[in-house]
């Protein structure tokens, strides 16, 4: 398997043969009941591959519809927060850092 990492030869023909087989596909039976057929693999694939499917279904739902705790941000209200909080930094003055360095100067 080490063999069909992408870019190699081998995964160029592995690829090439499969697109092939779905051109033959295509023309044997159809556009439609191949595309239900390579659904189907793609369900089978699913089944077959992932180890706890019911912990991945629910990452997948989770990530698509929020819980319910989930808060909503007023993205409007969060920049002009970020935008005060800013402000006040540079209005803040750093008078406690210049006498510290005038300490350091004099001795």
């Amino acid at each position: 398997m080490k063999k069909l990492k992408i870019g190699t030869p081998m995964a160029g023909v592995a690829f090439g043969t499969a697109l092939v087989a779905v051109a033959v596909l295509i023309m044997v039976i159809g556009f439609w009941k191949t595309l239900i057929l390579l659904a189907l693999f793609g369900i089978g694939f699913f089944l077959g591959t992932v180890e706890n499917k019911q912990e991945f279904v629910k990452d997948a739902v989770n990530r698509v519809i929020p819980a319910k705790e989930a808060k909503v941000i007023d993205l409007k209200s969060e920049i002009a927060r970020d935008q005060e909080a800013r402000q006040a930094e540079a209005e803040t003055p750093v008078s406690a850092d210049k006498t510290a360095d005038n300490n350091e100067d004099g001795e």
